[in-house]
């Protein structure tokens, strides 16, 4: 088992004193703005994954994303008409998948990073993604209505939906064209329902986390206590960064 001198998150054994929407990970799917504090973005309604920086980018990316919203909008619509005969009670088990996919986006995407190796091998992005299997209980708070109950690393050849495909290739291309490394595809499932989560990787240069092969007890520590401020440790020229 591998040691370490830092837990893997800053405030991995504190209690938070309020919920805290993490940051990091979203770009507006329009003009690129990162999100900040200062700078709050909006989901889509239709599709409630794709997110803009202001009503103005959201308008303007309509055009496109007109059909990938439909398709998605209509894939939540139908699972949700299913899941209380699979099993579950809650008729909107899709749409509190995206919930949770929202509300541990650096989580999951920190996950996928150390799962895939991509310090290490940066061409895995390409080739693998991470599915997370969960499973569902009712709970008051969406996000906390899952428990993690395996992972695995499959191809990316796993994703079989030719419109979430091109969605992912569009985003692909976006990414590289800035000099990132690709996009990280975690893939969120309970039951027959599941979440194709795209992660925009930044340049390898950019790329300071550090390397941790307890990425799976992490993930389970977060999810379990429903911490949604996670807040992973860079080691840089600088010394420990957080966040």
């Amino acid at each position: 088992m591998s040691y370490y001198s830092h837990p893997a998150a800053a405030n991995y054994n504190t209690t938070p004193m309020h919920a805290q929407r993490q940051r990091g990970y979203r770009i507006c799917d329009q003009c690129g703005t990162p999100e900040t504090p200062s700078v709050k973005f909006r989901l889509c309604g239709g599709c409630m994954t794709t997110q803009y920086c202001s009503q103005d980018c959201q308008k303007i990316h309509w055009p496109s994303h007109k059909t990938i919203c439909q398709h998605t909008a209509a894939q939540v619509s139908k699972a949700g008409s299913v899941a209380p005969t699979a099993g579950y009670a809650d008729e909107h088990l899709a749409k509190n998948l995206r919930k949770f996919a929202s509300a541990h986006t650096t989580l999951l995407g920190w996950a996928g990073f150390q799962a895939l190796q991509l310090k290490r091998v940066p061409a895995n992005v390409r080739q693998n993604a991470l599915l997370v299997e969960l499973s569902y209980h009712d709970h008051m708070e969406s996000h906390r209505r899952f428990s993690i109950s395996s992972t695995h690393i499959v191809p990316r050849t796993y994703v079989r939906d030719a419109l979430v495909i091109q969605d992912i290739q569009r985003r692909e291309e976006r990414c590289r064209t800035n000099g990132g490394i690709g996009t990280l595809v975690v893939i969120l499932q309970c039951g027959g329902v599941s979440q194709v989560m795209p992660v925009e990787v930044d340049p390898p240069a950019k790329i300071t986390w550090d390397v941790r092969e307890d990425w799976p007890s992490v993930l389970n520590h977060f999810v379990e206590s429903g911490r949604t401020d996670f807040k992973p440790i860079s080691t840089t020229a600088r010394g420990v960064v957080y966040g």
